[in-house]
């Protein structure tokens, strides 16, 4: 029987699908971050878990070729990078080897992966940052991110994923604090005032936004606060106060005010330009991000006079861009905001072909189909749950040739997929874009075409 800081020496047997290392010691599976496959290792149990044991790594008897050193000097502490000590090509072999697995495991889907995208510079490309305050023992305020699987603020004062810029912006954040005063948020005793700091960086305009989320509407220092960071950072061109007075890990509250500039900040992204408000959906990593949308569009091979429906469409960066090949775009989108931040960004473009109606995307094209309206394509992005089957029915009355699916999930995506096979829609390769560097994450793409009766009737016949 495994015991609590028992020390156990083994080979890795494999990743699982958050790229923990599993050691196999007799019937029992033991779960190891920051390994790889096929490393010896010796580890200290932690703790007992639903699917097995948590294990400290203590030493790297054996390292694989892709093993590297992370230049991070908290990776060992932070949960927000997973894959910092395996090199640029043993990163982009394991997506394509965890992609090729969910394709394996998904029934009858018979999906090839042709390639994952990735960064020639993987480093510095996210362009929103969530920080964290606490005191520590000493009564010092302290910026940084949470420990994985706790509210533990791990202070930082270099990300390799951020602009170096906003990293400097936050530690002067910290220096106002404790010049003005100003007190972190404590969740247990729920007093304080600053809970977090949200930034949008621009990568094109290098305008910057500051989100500070504080746990009151009363700033008492806001002036001051404002005046010394803004002329400090001139490339700040606006400052939002957001409010949460909840007991939550939401971020952000609801309530709302502009301290400083038009309250959002510009950028470009495919040759448009888009205002970006706090609440913006905006695909974190710029570079990537147009990598996948120009993917996804080849794969569509548009001639130019299809009628599109862009659901979960956020802000309508997408929809925007695939305007440019196509007669007509709707944008579909329940969140209000958003909506509102498409229509400003449509005109700041000057798009004329493009409409956008807020409302849940699956009732809407139930509204369609009972009107008979047509659809040639439906382009999908939803969140990390996936897509619902009552949104692929919904798309599947409408009957449109072409569905192009984005997922952040490959794996709800799979899901989805099999239903999709079940409406009549085929697909044969699978594109997976690196769009988060050093984390398990990947995007990836999929073109799905419906089958046409000629198509059903070959395939009857060869079964």
């Amino acid at each position: 029987m495994i015991r609590n800081n028992q020390i156990i020496t083994g080979t890795i047997s494999y990743l699982d699908e958050a790229s923990n290392g599993v050691l196999l010691h007799g019937k029992d599976r033991i779960f190891v971050r920051h390994v790889l496959e096929k490393e010896k290792v010796k580890v200290q149990i932690v703790k007992k878990i639903k699917e097995g044991y948590s294990a400290k790594l203590i030493d790297i008897i054996e390292a694989s070729k892709n093993r590297v050193k992370p230049e991070c000097g908290i990776y060992e502490k932070c949960g927000s990078c997973q894959l910092m000590h395996i090199s640029k090509e043993g990163q982009k072999e394991r997506k394509i080897a965890h992609l090729k697995s969910l394709c394996k495991k998904a029934k009858n889907l018979n999906l090839k992966v042709v390639d994952v995208d990735t960064m020639q510079e993987p480093y510095h490309y996210r362009n929103k940052m969530i920080i964290g305050f606490q005191k520590d023992r000493k009564g010092q305020i302290q910026a940084g991110f949470y420990e994985e699987f706790t509210h533990n603020v791990i202070p930082y004062n270099r990300c390799l994923l951020h602009p170096t810029i906003c990293d400097d912006i936050i530690q002067f954040i910290v220096q106002l604090m404790k010049k003005m005063h100003i007190e972190p948020y404590d969740e247990d005793k729920r007093r304080g005032l600053f809970r977090h700091v949200l930034i949008r960086y621009g990568m094109v305009s290098k305008e910057i936004m500051v989100v500070l989320v504080l746990n009151q509407q009363v700033f008492p220092a806001r002036k001051a606060f404002v005046s010394e960071l803004t002329k400090r950072y001139p490339q700040i061109t606006t400052i939002v106060q957001n409010v949460n007075t909840r007991k939550t890990s939401v971020v952000l509250g609801d309530q709302e005010r502009v301290l400083y500039g038009p309250g959002f900040i510009n950028d470009a992204l495919c040759g448009l330009q888009f205002h970006i408000s706090s609440k913006s959906f905006y695909q974190i990593n710029h570079e990537q991000c147009e990598v996948l949308y120009k993917k996804g569009i080849d794969l569509l091979k548009l001639k130019g006079n299809e009628t599109i429906l862009d659901a979960y469409c956020g802000i309508g960066t997408i929809g925007m861009y695939a305007s440019k090949f196509v007669k007509q775009v709707i944008g579909v989108e329940l969140n209000k905001d958003a909506i509102e931040d498409a229509k400003k960004n449509a005109k700041l473009n000057n798009i004329k072909n493009i409409r956008f109606i807020c409302d849940d995307a699956g009732k809407f094209m139930q509204k369609m189909a009972n009107k008979k309206e047509h659809l040639d394509v439906v382009i999908l992005d939803p969140p990390r749950a996936g897509s619902s089957e009552v949104f692929i029915s919904s798309l599947a009355k409408l009957n449109p040739k072409k569905v192009l699916y984005i997922s952040c999930n490959p794996q709800t995506q799979m899901r989805d997929l099999q239903l999709f096979a079940k409406y009549g829609y085929r697909f044969k390769e699978i594109h997976g874009v690196d769009m988060f560097p050093n984390t398990f994450h990947t995007e990836s793409i999929v073109c799905l075409f419906k089958e046409n009766d000629k198509c059903k009737e070959i395939r009857r016949k060869q079964k």
